[in-house]
């Protein structure tokens, strides 16, 4: 392969019953960024159905060019329908590189298309950046159950790919006078290319919440204790207008739902004020929270690992701690 042929940053930007997931403008914003450090256009690939008012909001936030393939067979997300799709489109234009969320959705369909298209894929990714000397995508990604930070390269193939987790990056400000050229194609697809069918789509989690949007998180772990614990942590996060999540433990314990764990294996946040009550602060939690702008650590161990990253350390029984504060708060009120 020449890769002297390949130019131009892709993102994928997913959408689900055609509402546009964040991660999509996160990857956006440092697509492009990546774009002009490279001197190319940044290019929003978005596959759907009847879903043209999104083509023109990821103009919006800095797309240059959106590449609209439309179809009903595309309408819900199939891994050979997606897959066919985009291979066949970056057999075409070639791009140089293709940035995916690490969604559901994008950890099924990143890896399939890599393989499709013999090129290497790094998951996970927490930093992008471009090699300003031979161009390569530097793809750092936490490497040994996150103890160290390995940076990697896909010099001899293209287009370099990789998946990024929702709260890494932050999106543009939207600029509803900007510009860009929307390319809508028919998709090369029939029912034969999709050896699956999608009868019905039930949600597991109705009502819950994205904590990746709250400004206001307070956190649970293994010192809590028990499901009746957090009824506190929701109290006080209620005062403050905020949401409660929790660490892994908290989540296998089943005290709360997997959509609000955080951490490297859950989502990564970054709210205005964390609360950490009962956490240890193992690097696969912090790798999730230590970019919130200010964090309060409430734990009974002095020494834990969360309280060296807090902003404000307390040391005690959240049981007592947190009743205070919630009085507090409302005399405030």
């Amino acid at each position: 392969m020449n890769i002297a042929d390949y130019k131009g940053v892709w993102v994928f930007a997913e959408q689900r019953d055609g509402k546009l997931q964040k991660v999509a403008l996160e990857l956006l914003g440092k697509g492009r960024e990546l774009a002009d450090k490279l001197g190319v256009e940044v290019t929003a690939l978005l596959l759907g159905s009847e879903i043209d008012d999104i083509a023109k909001e990821l103009v919006a936030y800095g797309a240059d060019k959106v590449v609209y393939a439309d179809s009903p067979l595309l309408k819900h997300f199939t891994t050979d329908g997606y897959t066919k799709v985009i291979c066949d489109l970056v057999d075409v234009m070639k791009p140089e590189a293709i940035l995916v969320g690490a969604t559901f959705i994008g950890r099924d369909l990143g890896p399939r298309v890599a393989a499709r298209l013999a090129t290497g894929l790094t998951a996970d990714c927490t930093s992008l950046d471009i090699d300003l000397e031979n161009k390569n995508l530097l793809m750092t990604r936490p490497a040994f159950g996150g103890n160290l930070m390995a940076t990697i390269v896909c010099g001899d193939h293209r287009p370099q790919m990789s998946t990024v987790r929702p709260g890494v990056f932050e999106k543009l400000v939207k600029d509803t006078l900007r510009n860009g050229e929307i390319q809508k194609i028919a998709a090369n697809l029939t029912e034969t290319d999709i050896r699956t069918k999608t009868i019905d789509v039930v949600k597991a989690c109705k009502d819950c919440a994205d904590i990746g949007e709250a400004k206001i998180i307070v956190s649970g772990g293994r010192g809590i204790g028990s499901k009746e614990g957090f009824e506190v942590l929701k109290d006080l996060a209620d005062a403050l207008g905020g949401i409660v999540a929790g660490s892994r433990a908290a989540i296998d314990n089943g005290w709360l739902d997997k959509a609000y764990q955080v951490g490297q294996t859950g989502k990564t946040v970054r709210p205005n004020l964390y609360i950490a009550c009962g956490i240890s602060g193992a690097i696969q939690h912090l790798a999730g929270m230590q970019d919130s702008d200010y964090i309060i650590a409430i734990n009974k161990d002095a020494d834990a690992s969360i309280m060296k990253v807090a902003d404000l350390a307390l040391v005690g029984d959240y049981k007592k701690l947190v009743p205070e504060l919630i009085a507090q708060i409302k005399e405030l009120n």
